[in-house]
């Protein structure tokens, strides 16, 4: 039986991506999942293991940890709610999700909207939550035909739909409005899959679906493959049953987006344990009756009279009875002088029992195939290679046929012609994988003659927990492939510490690992040089923990941004540069001062022990601006600045970085003020008077209003100078005019 893995299956990126945010948080602070972070048990407990506890509400968690928001994403609420507990989010929606959930608001202020999926999935539970009360979820065509009339329609679909039913959907939902709008919003990755497998069902006889039972593409996957042949949906190799291969030539294997490479290799090596095993059955009957039948022939033959010539080789006579009886009368008439000739040519032992008397005694059998290789699977043999081809090497072991060692047979290593591992004419050893192929042929491997002693320390190695090194000879779909001796798979997510975008880097290069799990029988190898690495930077923060004090001044590399902050790595152990530890001015995000990849030096602001976290500061290094507010910006004085930001009270206008002011509502205009909105928006530029400055409780308080009322008194008074000037008289004009008048 063939056993053939699908193009695409496991993990997708967004999988991959939350599952990284995960450990990477885990290791920073307390950490709890809302919701199983994947769909898949395996997974799970495995997070689990590292510290991760799974809450199912808001809730449940507590003050002080890191809430992680799954990959399927959460509704709006649930953000607040968390906010309102001050609690920290470390969000790992995955970017498809993310933006199908901005689609569904900005698809919410025109129209009515559709989402194409499961509505009990939490991933369409968060996008109904974007698009407003007013949204609905579609699961089948049937829901679709009893919608109403809309004037306007937008439809989006849950990111691991089948493609074919939504594009069906759609098409039903031009019927029911004036105006659609749609987006579709289904993951390449799924759209992949899906195809992948709904290919290679059409190729097999039966299709094994590897992924969780709660998995939505999973499931989606199950039912693709189904349509064209027999298909299982199973969580763990264990669930395979024999049964289902009987009599099968070729069979499939896909796994769903949320599915790791471990479990997808160990259902592909049960797969073909079973199928070796229905081979070994029917080779080793074969080998018996052939066995059988030989060992008949020559008893026949060696136990007939000496004076009977029996075929050589154990090839059958071909005489017939009167032929055999004329051929004896010749022989017995034969002259002396043939006889002599037939004694010479004879052995000495052959002379020796002739002269006994024909047919007095019997030939001992007891070692008569001693020196015969013995021939079954899994048998080490010795032989001479006798011919190469670019992708074959034929060997002579002795048996009734060559053994043929395939190019991929000949090493752990990729070799690009079998002139690079053997030379025609030198004695090999291999082993017999097997005895007999269609064509007649003895299957064997040269790599696996290594695997005994290999085996052996192996066993030690997965015992003792002892660092082995190990060079990458190939990568595959999913990991690497190292040379112990016997392949070793090492998973992609086990590689290093963090995701690894190109594995190809890792070719030739030397890994130091751990074995994971090790299963000689199925010749199976699980390693981690992840752990190792983990390990060592467990020492080193510990180390970095003891020697760091409140008050140091540190450096350190930003690595990973959030909304709420940036987490540096101190050399070791990554601490958090809170944002409103960043600047004294208000920022909106910390990509505006930071970026990944920038060295900063930093100020140590607490250092917890026992959980390992540590609080950084950027902006205790610089001067606070409200050292010097009370001198510059004295009571009474006229200032002018930018309009900050909002708030239902009144308006905040920034004087300098870091000088936030409040115009209260009642000081923006002199008349009575219902929305702040009205008199200013965010960026205008004002003037105001400073009416209250307390630098010991960072407030400044303006007032526009009054600002305004003195600058329209000075008017006044300047525009009143200017009408009615009254000239000037000397002394002289005085008395002149006194005079005058008397």
């Amino acid at each position: 039986m063939q056993v053939i893995r699908a193009a695409k299956a496991g993990f997708c990126f967004g999988v991959q991506r939350a599952i990284e945010i995960a450990e990477s948080t885990a290791m920073t602070s307390v950490t709890a999942s809302l919701g199983p972070l994947i769909h898949n048990q395996q997974v799970v407990e495995s997070i689990a293991k590292q510290g991760i506890k799974v809450i199912d509400s808001v809730e449940e968690a507590e003050s002080g940890q890191t809430v992680i928001i799954r990959s399927h994403g959460v509704e709006p609420a649930v953000y607040a709610q968390l906010a309102a507990k001050g609690v920290a989010v470390a969000d790992a929606t995955c970017p498809f999700v993310q933006k199908a959930q901005r689609l569904a608001a900005e698809s919410a202020q025109v129209g009515q909207v559709v989402v194409v999926g499961d509505r009990q999935h939490p991933e369409v539970r968060g996008i109904l939550g974007w698009a407003g009360k007013q949204a609905i979820a579609v699961g089948n065509i049937a829901e679709a035909r009893n919608l109403p009339f809309y004037s306007a329609l937008a439809v989006l679909a849950q990111t691991t739909q089948n493609e074919d039913d939504f594009l069906e959907i759609v098409a039903e939902l031009r019927k029911h409005t004036a105006q659609l709008t749609v987006h579709n919003t289904i993951c390449n990755a799924t759209h992949e899959r899906q195809n992948a497998a709904r290919d290679l069902a059409g190729k097999v006889e039966v299709m094994i679906v590897a992924g969780g039972r709660d998995s939505a593409n999973s499931r989606k996957l199950s039912a693709i493959c189904a349509e064209k042949t027999r298909t299982y949906l199973i969580e763990t190799a264990a669930e395979l049953q024999t049964g289902w291969f009987a009599g099968v030539s070729a069979a499939g294997l896909t796994a769903g987006a949320s599915t790791p490479d471990w479990i997808i290799e160990e259902v592909y090596n049960k797969m073909t344990e079973i199928n070796d095993e229905a081979i070994t059955m029917e080779e080793n009957k074969a080998v018996e009756e052939n066995v059988t039948a030989a060992e008949n022939t020559v008893v026949a033959e060696i136990t007939a009279p000496v004076e009977n010539t029996a075929p050589t080789e154990f090839e059958p006579t071909t005489e017939k009875p009167a032929e055999a009886e004329e051929k004896a009368v010749a022989e017995t008439e034969a002259g002396e002088e043939e006889k002599a000739v037939a004694e010479t040519e004879a052995g000495e032992e052959e002379k020796a029992v002739a002269e006994t008397g024909a047919g007095e005694e019997m030939v001992d059998m007891s070692s008569w195939d001693k020196d015969f290789q013995k021939i079954y699977r899994g048998a080490v043999v010795a032989g001479h290679v006798v011919k190469m081809t670019e992708e074959q090497v034929f060997v002579d072991i002795g048996w009734k046929s060559e053994g043929i060692i395939e190019l991929k047979e000949l090493s752990l290593a990729p070799v690009a012609a079998p002139s690079e591992i053997v030379t025609v004419g030198e004695q090999i050893y291999a082993v017999i994988l097997q005895v007999t192929n269609e064509e007649g042929y003895t299957v064997l491997s040269k790599r696996r003659v290594g695997e005994t002693d290999a085996i052996e320390r192996l066993a030690e190695l997965a015992e003792s927990k002892e660092e082995v090194s190990a060079v990458v000879t190939e990568v595959v779909k999913g990991g690497l492939l190292v040379d112990l001796g016997m392949r070793g798979f090492v998973p992609a997510s086990q590689v290093q510490v963090g995701y690894v975008e190109d594995l190809n880097a890792f070719l030739g290069q030397t890994l130091r690992l751990r074995v994971l799990e090790f299963n000689p029988a199925k010749r199976k190898v699980v390693l981690s040089q992840k752990v190792i690495l983990n390990e060592e930077q467990q020492q080193k923060r510990a180390q970095l923990l003891e020697s760091l004090k409140e008050g140091d001044v540190v450096k350190g590399i930003a690595r990973r941004i959030t909304n709420f902050g940036v987490f540096v790595d101190l050399g070791g152990l990554d601490g958090l540069l809170h944002i409103s530890d960043m600047s004294y001015s208000r920022i909106g995000h910390p990509t505006e001062l930071v970026n990944i990849g920038d060295t900063l030096e930093v100020l140590v602001l607490k250092v917890d022990q026992e959980s390992g976290r540590i609080s950084l500061g950027l902006k205790q290094l610089k001067p606070s601006p409200w050292s010097q507010v009370a001198e510059k910006y004295p009571v009474g004085s006229l200032v002018s600045g930018k309009v900050a930001r909002l708030a239902t009270f009144g308006a905040f206008v920034q004087l300098e970085d870091g000088i936030d002011a409040l115009v209260h509502i009642s000081q923006l205009a002199n008349r009575r003020v219902a929305k702040v909105e009205d008199v200013v928006k965010v960026g205008d530029i004002v003037k105001a008077k400073v009416i209250e400055c307390r630098p010991e409780d960072k407030r400044i308080s303006l007032s526009i209003r009054q600002a305004q009322e003195e600058a329209e008194a000075a008017a006044d008074a300047e525009a009143i100078a200017q009408q009615s000037p009254i000239p000037e008289m000397t002394i002289e004009d005085s008395i002149e005019d006194t005079l005058k008048s008397e």
